[in-house]
């Protein structure tokens, strides 16, 4: 509580709009953020306990505005494990954001298709998720007035916000998949024999983020909506080796449909 309050401290300095709505915007789909109308923008180096992202793709700001009507606050470009960071530190924007005042919450990362149903350039709504990571954000002591000690996790992903984003892609003419993300830590990509293992116990797409931030939601209560944006398939699938080159390449082919999502799920809320 004392580094939120801290947090905020600087942040009631830096901009007077409260956020109604969060988004989380992954590898190479943060050009969402531009989009808001009169955004503050706020670098993570300029608040306290915030370390800078240091992943390509992420800019490392909080962006705060109007978007299809809506208050909203964007992280552009998140925080990952492998990057060091403890899964608190992770985690930590999100009890942020919720003192900021958002009740939903928009994630979105950049993944590996390993449904051979899949194709690089889907978007998958997340169902549900498998957490790989060894650890959680939660670890450590509890404080009740943010969320109970064993918050329920059977609902993490909204079921009305799923709904309601799979409406919008009707309507945009926008091809969508569901699935189970399952996350590791990384930050070295899987092998086949990984890969074939998450394919047995459940899994559809594989990523090395978003979990952290989920868990950290569930724990305050928000409703929250995933979507993976299937920028290659994982390895052992095609004959081909995987690089980050390629998981910016198609996340900017197909950021138009996926800016064009998320915008009709906000107008919808």
């Amino acid at each position: 509580m004392k580094s939120i309050d801290d947090v905020m401290e600087q942040l009631r300095k830096m901009t007077v709009k409260k956020p109604e709505i969060g988004l989380i915007l992954g590898s190479g789909l943060g050009d969402l953020a531009d989009e808001i109308e009169g955004g503050d923008r706020i670098p993570y180096q300029s608040l306290p306990h915030f370390p800078e992202p240091t992943v390509k793709g992420h800019k490392g700001q909080f962006v705060i505005g109007k978007l299809e009507g809506k208050t909203v606050v964007a992280m552009q470009g998140r925080y990952h494990h492998y990057e060091g960071y403890s899964l608190n530190q992770v985690a930590f924007p999100v009890y942020v954001m919720r003192a900021m005042g958002i009740h939903q919450l928009i994630v979105t990362n950049a993944c590996g298709g390993i449904n051979t149903a899949f194709r690089p350039g889907d978007l998958m709504l997340i169902t549900d998720h498998i957490n790989m990571l060894g650890s959680s954000p939660l670890i450590g002591p509890n404080n009740d007035e943010m969320g109970p000690r064993f918050p329920d996790m059977s609902h993490a992903y909204s079921q009305q916000l799923i709904l309601q984003a799979k409406n919008a892609a009707k309507r945009l003419g926008i091809h969508i998949q569901e699935g189970v993300y399952l996350a590791t830590h990384g930050p070295q990509y899987e092998t086949p024999a990984e890969i074939r293992m998450m394919r047995v116990i459940g899994a559809d797409a594989v990523g090395m983020s978003t979990v952290p931030e989920v868990t950290a939601a569930s724990h305050l209560g928000l409703d929250v909506l995933g979507i993976s944006c299937i920028t290659n398939m994982a390895s052992g699938i095609l004959n081909q080796p995987l690089s980050h080159q390629e998981v910016i390449e198609t996340a900017n082919r197909v950021k138009a449909d996926f800016t064009d999502l998320i915008k009709s799920v906000i107008r919808s809320i």
